[in-house]
């Protein structure tokens, strides 16, 4: 009976937590504040480039209907990983990228070693895009899973991603 009691107050705390997460949101919403981007109201692409040799773009489109803020950046973590991809600390931007209806952010992913140098190579053909938290500590809702090219992607020990950035030149310049 005791423990029945414990469970069901566990139970009403974990909904009162979630309450006040929506709650939070949907006051920054409503004050006109950006939300923290997620899957649910973005699109988010992944595609090769040509220049720099070795990279993939990852471009989040913001399809909601407010303004939602790029944390950090991308957590990425291809078919057969064990750990996300580490960031490119030296891209870290000014200030968050935040994106309006219809916009768009950017990162660069560093695929492979360019002169082949890189270890544990190995092609991948399924990508999860998850979103960081404000304070880098975690994800926000559930991952985007966008295609890849067909062929997959090569990547070794060198991958790597830059944080988000407001436009695609500055994603490519690492």
């Amino acid at each position: 009976m005791l423990a029945h009691a414990f469970r069901t107050i566990a139970a009403s705390g974990v909904a009162l937590a979630a309450l006040s997460l929506n709650a939070g949101a949907a006051s920054a919403q409503a004050q006109g504040r950006p939300v923290a981007c997620t899957a649910a109201h973005t699109k988010v692409t992944a595609r090769t480039v040509s220049r720099p040799i070795n990279h993939l773009v990852i471009t989040v489109k913001n399809v909601g209907g407010t303004a939602c803020d790029l944390y950090g950046y991308p957590g990425l973590r291809f078919s057969g990983a064990q750990a996300l991809a580490p960031a490119v600390e030296d891209s870290r931007p000014q200030s968050v990228v935040t994106l309006r209806p219809g916009k768009s952010g950017y990162a660069s992913v560093i695929l492979s070693a360019a002169d082949g140098s890189g270890s544990r190579g190995r092609t991948v053909k399924r990508l999860k895009v998850y979103f960081l938290n404000r304070s880098l500590t975690g994800g926000v809702g559930r991952p985007a899973t966008p295609a890849l090219p067909a062929r997959g992607v090569y990547v070794d020990g060198s991958l790597k991603v830059t944080y988000w950035q407001s436009t695609l030149q500055d994603a490519l310049t690492w």
